[in-house]
């Protein structure tokens, strides 16, 4: 397992609504059994140090975290969306780089 980069927001049900507020929010949803979730910690990693602070990275547990889970209908990991002041604007499903969900933030 990778350490998460200090800008990554771990979000739980308790804090998810403050931490998506008025701001994008590439949010990953991941467990630690997926071998392509851990496959996506690094790239994820890179995002969050390459991110200026106009959009911020989360990572949200789903077996810690079901009710978020379902409230998004996530049925695969890794499953990433973004969020932007709290609506989601785009749903990635699957390892992608750091080029590509670069340009997915964007254009959110």
């Amino acid at each position: 397992m990778v350490a998460d980069h200090e800008k990554i927001i771990t979000l739980t049900s308790q804090n998810f609504k403050h931490q998506t507020k008025n701001r994008i929010v590439l949010i990953d949803f991941w467990a630690g059994w997926c071998v392509p979730c851990r496959m996506m910690a690094p790239v994820l990693n890179e995002v969050a140090g390459e991110l200026g602070g106009e959009a911020f990275v989360g990572k949200v547990d789903i077996e810690q975290n079901q009710s978020l889970a379902g409230q998004y209908n996530i049925r695969s990991i890794p499953t990433m969306i973004i969020l932007k002041n709290g609506k989601e604007v785009n749903r990635i499903v699957g390892v992608k780089n750091k080029d590509f969900l670069l340009q997915q933030i964007k254009n959110a």
